[in-house]
């Protein structure tokens, strides 16, 4: 098995990961704020991580320390941005438009870091935001303020997936992902502080979880998005991990008894178009990824 569809599997994982929190995620929202969740599933992630990796915390560089502030604050940014949208718009369209990082990463990656832009990026980018906007949008009629702030969330995600990629060649994924981690960690603190939220009492399926958000979905599931992105490139990791959508409608018809309509089963068709498109194309070497990289930087 080569490096390149290594890191695929660990991408479609990882959606499956993040799709079963979806139903996670619901289940904590009746016991705490959305501030609180961002925080504990952090806090709990960077604690049990930086037990495990103390050592390579010990080793670890300035320029990782560095690396790991950026992609943790980035991380933060985007998960506020999405939950302070969330109280101003609808969870459709909350949900869509946090999936709009898919279209963005090519681009700004084109833009910005000089990533050339190729036909199946574009088709497999919108044929994915198709299909996610098939699943999850029921209304758009109009852009109020929480879209914008969802946008923003948007480009702070695009952002992760652009820069974990450029900084994770030749590094120490345990340590910058704990620092990442860390980070968010921090910010989350300092906002649930800054709130008044830093009391946290609930009922037992309520800490149950955040226990999984923080050792699964989040310790787990960005752990191996980072090493997973040693062997992919940007659009293609936008691309595959918009299944989350997908395994999140799996989820929740299993877990929470929702029915499964025929257009969430077009959109989910779409997105797995998206992906095909992208993976489908003819393979770039990771010898040529690098020297790509090489050049760039």
């Amino acid at each position: 098995m080569t490096d390149r569809r290594k890191g695929q599997i660990g991408l479609i994982f990882v959606t499956m990961i993040w799709g079963s929190g979806f139903v996670v995620s619901a289940i904590s929202l009746e016991y705490f704020s959305p501030y609180q969740i961002l925080t504990m599933r952090f806090l709990l992630a960077f604690i049990l991580m930086g037990a495990i990796f103390f050592g390579q915390l010990k080793h670890a560089t300035k320029k990782t320390y560095l690396k790991g502030i950026g992609l943790g604050t980035i991380l933060y940014l985007a998960f506020l941005f999405q939950t302070v949208g969330l109280v101003y718009t609808t969870p459709s369209k909350n949900a869509f438009l946090t999936a709009f990082n898919v279209v963005l990463v090519p681009f700004i990656g084109a833009l910005f870091f000089r990533r050339k832009v190729t036909a199946p990026a574009i088709v497999g980018a919108l044929l994915s935001i198709s299909g996610i906007a098939v699943i999850s949008l029921t209304d758009f009629h109009s852009v109020n303020f929480g879209d914008m702030l969802t946008l923003l969330c948007a480009l702070f995600f695009a952002l992760q997936i652009i820069f974990t990629n450029r900084f994770v060649l030749g590094e120490n994924i345990y340590a910058l992902t704990t620092i990442q981690m860390g980070t968010a960690a921090v910010l989350g603190v300092i906002v649930s502080l800054a709130r008044g939220e830093f009391v946290f009492s609930a009922a037992g399926e309520g800490y149950f979880s955040i226990f999984y958000l923080g050792t699964v979905s989040t310790m787990l599931g960005f752990l191996i998005q980072t090493a997973s992105q040693q062997f992919t490139k940007e659009a293609e990791t936008a691309i595959i991990l918009s299944m989350e959508a997908v395994f999140g409608m799996i989820a929740s018809a299993l877990f929470l008894r929702e029915a499964i309509t025929l257009r969430m089963l077009i959109g989910a068709a779409l997105i797995l178009a998206g992906v095909l498109v992208v993976e489908l194309k003819p393979k770039t070497t990771m010898t040529d990824r690098k020297s790509i990289t090489d050049i760039q930087d």
